[in-house]
């Protein structure tokens, strides 16, 4: 109940900031929570499996591009195109999942990079699909179904963000307390005893990576009407790092955590890059003094502080393993 009082007061303050914020800090909230999307995604593999991502990159960018060629070259409208990007995110996701699952540990890490990678080549050389290093610019924000066009403005995408901020942010918790989190959280935990139990892990890892590929494409797709282009630096490795920061930062296992860190990462990286052209060496060492002294994130923190309960990622005991299902 005091978490979703929580919940249901932060959902409040959001849904009244285009009331009280300029249209400045309004643009930095809407992408801070596109990607606090983004690195809540990579929590389900990082922070419940313990599937270290460094690819998680080519999720954003693909579903960056695929929603900004449907809304440059068809009539789809904006509703529609979001969802359609972020499930052929997911789907193009199990055949690299049934690749990258086939090692562990840092080669796991590795195949995902290298997948990142190959797809910011081909990004790089599609000029008909992907506008090669100029992108795709122009992208617009078309009206929704029946000529409504109430996402055009920056308060209509803002909310439009917001809910499906909200709406990944239920189905990921329910996901994670059912009996598939259960089994995630033991392959987490000790992956061999979890195979002993009966569980076919790897097809457990691989519904996870489609399901957060997922995910991260929705956010891509979000972006680019958003941002109004999508140049392959969305494919970047560099991306995928930042967003592995928000994830360690916010506080791994959390799916909240990540969301703040996302916010974070915004609010310290525009305030340090209005007062240094190095601001990325400030931020290197903030982010080494989370490691040290703060290793469960911003949420750990403030969940320490406030209440006596732990995170839910340290409530998997492995009795809930024995769930039928």
């Amino acid at each position: 109940m005091r978490f979703w009082c929580g919940l249901a007061a932060v959902a409040c303050l959001l849904a009244l900031a285009p009331t009280g914020l300029p249209p400045y800090a309004m643009t930095l909230l809407t992408e801070a929570l596109i990607l606090g999307l983004c690195a809540m995604s990579l929590d389900l593999m990082v922070g419940y499996t313990r599937l270290l991502s460094f690819g998680h990159a080519a999720a954003y960018g693909l579903g960056a591009y695929t929603c900004g060629n449907l809304l440059l070259h068809t009539t789809i409208p904006l509703v529609f195109a979001v969802p359609i990007a972020a499930a052929f995110s997911g789907i193009v996701a199990i055949g690299v999942a049934w690749v990258c699952t086939l090692a562990s540990g840092v080669s796991f890490s590795m195949l995902t990079l290298a997948f990142a990678q190959l797809l910011y080549a081909v990004a790089f050389k599609w000029t008909p699909v992907t506008g090669a290093s100029d992108g795709l610019a122009g992208i617009p924000r078309s009206p929704g179904p029946f000529g409504i066009t109430v996402f055009a403005g920056k308060s209509g995408f803002y909310y439009f963000v917001l809910f499906w901020l909200f709406g990944a942010f239920v189905f990921c918790r329910a996901l994670v307390r059912s009996p598939f989190g259960a089994v995630l959280r033991g392959i987490r935990e000790n992956e061999a005893k979890t195979l002993s139990l009966g569980y076919n892990t790897r097809r457990y890892k691989i519904a996870v990576v489609a399901i957060s590929f997922g995910l991260g494409g929705l956010a891509g797709a979000l972006y680019a009407p958003f941002a109004g282009f999508a140049n392959t630096e969305l494919l970047f490795w560099l991306f995928s790092g930042q967003v592995l920061i928000m994830v360690i930062v916010g506080g791994a296992g959390t799916l909240i955590g990540p969301i703040i860190g996302a916010a974070f990462f915004m609010l310290v990286s525009n305030l340090l890059s209005s007062w240094t052209d190095s601001w990325a060496l400030f931020f290197g060492l903030i982010f080494i003094l989370f490691v040290l002294f703060a290793p469960q994130g911003i949420w750990g923190l403030v969940t320490r502080v406030f209440t006596s309960e732990p995170s839910i990622a340290r409530r998997g005991r492995w009795r809930s393993l024995n769930w039928t299902g």
